[in-house]
């Protein structure tokens, strides 16, 4: 069952209604207008006045905003996730003011190297308030170091709280921002003179745009793996196939994504196993066949993407944020396949796996809004689960 691809205020009333467990003449009966104008605003025919948004926001014991404009994306309160935000942006920002007088104290190098890579596995097992809170620190006391004493290795470090900086953000859905830790990530592999970290960058770039420059930064990163066969460089490049067949899914051109999952497949062979410990990528045949599973996704092959995922088994290994994707995925294709109990359990289980970033995802939204709308009145664990992130 495909999404609806309206979002006015009729749907939202829709939703909330549903979630609240009513029938459209039960709402109706709650409000002073009659059964056929809540029909018609329901279903776009007319539009919704603001007596009448007042009206079933105080039958059903909501703020108005939540029906008259759009769909919260996030379900922190504003002021706690500025509280997250709020620091990596100054720190992101101090890039280039080299040495900081007003910084009292800095840890040794050999800390602030471990605590980066620390950070990398804390978001890839979404630990994400814990390591966007940690982050500013890392992120000012490394570049204090990088000015007053340079190394390759905390070039490197820099490189990878920047890229955190990026997963963090991005997660909290600050995709602009996001941007910017980016290319203070390309700013610091640069000086790193590490040819993987810069493909790792145009990796993050390509798959967060997924415009006409994707592409070419696609090939840039492979190019600058370009003779190189260590084990490292091959899961970089197997990686950077994988965001080529996700850029190509967006714009629906299977004949790509076959070229670049068969390329990356090949890649996968040769590292062996999975790649867990190459810059947190996961590269590996595992990666392969889920990057797989988010291309037939992507181009709405629900019926081929369903048998995907029912067949695949994840690996002990998986780390916990490619679990809870694969699981919200799950959760979508049931969902389109009207599967509606196997979805809410999928979705539940992606819940108990990652929290916060289960709460994030697109998917579970669209998952979500899509149970909603299959269903006469919601259940109760599927309000709840629309409680918690905020639908």
């Amino acid at each position: 069952m495909p999404l609806p691809a309206d979002d006015h205020t009729g749907s939202r009333i829709r939703e909330q209604r549903r979630l609240a467990r009513l029938t459209q003449r039960e709402l109706a009966d709650r409000i002073p207008y009659s059964l056929s104008l809540l029909n018609q605003v329901e279903c776009g025919a007319r539009p919704a006045t603001p007596g009448f948004v007042a009206a079933v926001a105080h039958a059903l014991r909501m703020d108005a905003s939540r029906l008259a404009g759009p769909p919260a994306v996030t379900s922190l309160r504003p002021e706690r996730l500025l509280a997250l935000v709020g620091p990596i942006r100054e720190a992101l920002d101090r890039y280039d003011l080299g040495p900081n007088p007003d910084l009292a104290e800095v840890r040794p190098a050999p800390e602030l190297i471990a605590e980066a890579d620390a950070l990398c596995r804390q978001v890839r097992a979404t630990h994400l308030r814990a390591a966007a809170k940690a982050l500013p620190a890392l992120i000012v006391e490394s570049t204090q170091t990088v000015w007053t004493a340079p190394s390759t290795a905390m070039w490197k470090a820099l490189a990878s709280a920047y890229r955190t900086a990026h997963d963090v953000v991005l997660k909290l859905d600050h995709p602009d921002l996001s941007r910017v830790a980016l290319d203070r990530m390309g700013w610091a592999a640069s000086r790193a003179s590490d040819p993987c970290i810069e493909a790792v960058q145009r990796y993050k770039r390509a798959t967060l745009w997924r415009c006409a420059t994707s592409l070419p930064l696609i090939a840039s990163g492979q190019s600058l793996l370009a003779g190189e066969t260590s084990r490292e460089a091959l899961a970089v490049a197997g990686q950077l196939h994988l965001g080529a067949a996700t850029v190509a899914a967006k714009n629906d051109d299977a004949t790509a994504v076959e070229a670049h999952l068969a390329a990356a497949r090949e890649l996968a062979d040769r590292v062996g196993g999975e790649a867990g410990d190459v810059h947190w990528l996961s590269f590996g045949r595992a990666n392969v066949t889920l990057h797989e599973l988010g291309a037939s996704i992507a181009m709405r092959n629900f019926d081929e993407a369903l048998g995907q995922a029912r067949a695949l088994k994840l690996p002990d290994s998986t780390l916990t944020s490619r679990r809870a994707r694969y699981l919200v995925d799950r959760a979508l294709v049931e969902m389109e396949a009207g599967s509606a109990k196997a979805s809410l359990k999928f979705l539940a289980q992606a819940r108990q796996v990652a929290p916060e970033q289960t709460r994030h995802l697109p998917g579970t939204r669209a998952t979500i809004r899509g149970l909603v709308h299959m269903s006469r009145r919601a259940p109760e664990s599927l309000g709840g689960m629309a409680r918690w992130i905020g639908l």
